[in-house]
């Protein structure tokens, strides 16, 4: 193979595979370089494989309210064995997608680890000796290696999962003890739960999803309770004890949790690991790589987009920076990503999406009196006849002098759905007043943000 490039992008996640698609659609000639599967963090090991176990926890429950609606379903058995081995042939076939999908647009990838042997140079090393070198050269490197999960550093934490090793497992034990009180944390404690595992959750602070709107976390806290998950708050984990199937969790209170399974769900950083960076003179800001508005690091040619920058973690985030990354450079249309008014969403059972800011950041920024706050609470319809499930809670953040959304919340089913629409109409500037004059489409969850007084 030919070793000049126009562009090298290390990394085949899903920033690293927008710019090299993009890039390679203006006519450069680009050489992706992943050591794992190619789909990064998003196919292989979270918001793909992680959403499908969602659908699969929810049947349990589902089957369990079907006599409410005139369904008699007698032996319905849960098998998570079944699921994590369909969820993986679903990776399976994704991956081999993207690959096609890399061959078709003209990208030569090449299997190995990735470092850099000079500002404008990269040795890919194979295989588990790393001893194969092939010298890779370009005018331009982006980087684009994402996150790892984080192990805390306490005894027998190997003895622990991290997320990625959810999605190898064959079964799940009957107990788990979940660590974290983030997104992948309470998402993870939701799934097992509904595939009839035992959960206790415990977190190191006095509430879920720091960052969330202090009001929709607590939502989120209540209906996970209500479906059986035990959390407790004010809780550090010291030790883990035993051996795989048959474990203790010890926290710095003494307090001991035996258990089947330990998941370790305590944040995530950018993978860094044996980049050699300090051979292309990139500096780093902690433990992340910095970057300005045009993806580029302290040494102009060399760009990084995605999770490796540690600013909004979120797959549409890294793929937008790749796109604009190329756009800019090979397409010679300039462009910025607006970092300023991104939705998420946390697939929680109850679901949490938001779009804006959150109450607490709005009386941070305008003040308390200058912003007046709408909310709905209520069981949706979906809940009337098993007269059970958690309630919804619908929330707008308006700016008091100009009757502007500042944000819009949702804690309930379709919450994300519903949330991905409603953030077009706050990144338009829409008010109080524009909501208010929208017809209600009845009847649905939804409704509510346009009828709330």
């Amino acid at each position: 193979m030919e070793h000049r490039f126009d562009l090298i992008v290390i990394g085949a996640g899903s920033g690293g595979l927008a710019a090299a698609k993009r890039a390679a659609s203006y006519g450069a000639r680009v050489a992706l370089v992943e050591g794992d599967r190619v789909g990064g963090t998003c196919v292989i090991r979270g918001c793909v494989p992680k959403k499908l176990l969602v659908y699969g926890s929810l049947y349990r429950e589902q089957l369990e309210v079907a006599s409410s609606f005139g369904v008699e379903i007698n032996d319905a058995q849960t098998d998570a064995g079944v699921l994590l081995a369909n969820v993986r042939q679903e990776v399976d076939r994704l991956n081999a997608l993207h690959i096609d999908l890399l061959a078709k647009a003209g990208v030569e990838l090449v299997s190995g680890w990735a470092k850099f042997s000079g500002p404008n140079s990269v040795s890919v090393s194979a295989g588990s000796s790393h001893k194969t070198n092939l010298e890779l050269q370009a005018p331009r490197i982006l980087i684009s290696v994402g996150g790892r999960p984080h192990r805390l550093d306490i005894p027998g934490a190997d003895l622990a999962w991290v997320s990625d090793d959810m999605f190898l497992q064959s079964s799940f034990p009957d107990q788990v003890v979940v660590v974290g009180a983030g997104f992948i944390a309470c998402e993870f404690a939701c799934i097992l739960q509904g595939l009839g595992v035992q959960v206790i959750q415990l977190v190191r602070g006095d509430h879920l999803l720091r960052g969330f709107d202090r009001e929709l976390s607590a939502a989120v806290q209540e209906g996970m309770q209500e479906k059986g998950i035990d959390i407790r708050f004010s809780y550090s984990p010291a030790a883990v004890e035993g051996q795989p199937g048959d474990l203790v969790l010890v926290s710095k209170s003494g307090e001991r949790f035996s258990c089947g399974g330990v998941l370790l769900a305590t944040g995530r950083r950018p993978f860094l690991q044996d980049l050699n960076l300090d051979a292309a003179g990139v500096e780093l800001e902690g433990r992340r790589i910095p970057v300005d508005a045009n993806q580029a690091t302290n040494i102009p040619h060399i760009f990084a987009v995605g999770d490796v920058t540690d600013r909004i973690n979120l797959t549409p985030v890294a793929i937008d920076e790749g796109r604009a990354f190329a756009d800019s450079v090979f397409g010679q249309k300039p462009r910025q990503v607006n970092h300023n008014l991104v939705a998420s969403a946390v697939f929680s059972q109850p679901e949490l999406a938001t779009v804006g800011l959150t109450e607490e950041q709005a009386i941070d920024q305008y003040g308390k009196d200058e912003i007046k706050v709408y909310r709905a609470r209520f069981r949706s319809m979906a809940q009337a006849l098993p007269k059970r499930g958690p309630r919804c809670l619908l929330k707008l953040i308006v700016d008091s002098n100009t009757d502007r959304i500042l944000g819009c919340h949702m804690v309930g089913e379709h919450a994300a759905e519903i949330i991905q629409m409603a953030s077009i109409a706050v990144g338009m500037g829409a008010t109080k007043a524009d909501f208010d004059r929208t017809m209600a489409l009845h009847p649905t969850v939804s409704e509510e943000f346009v009828t709330m007084t």
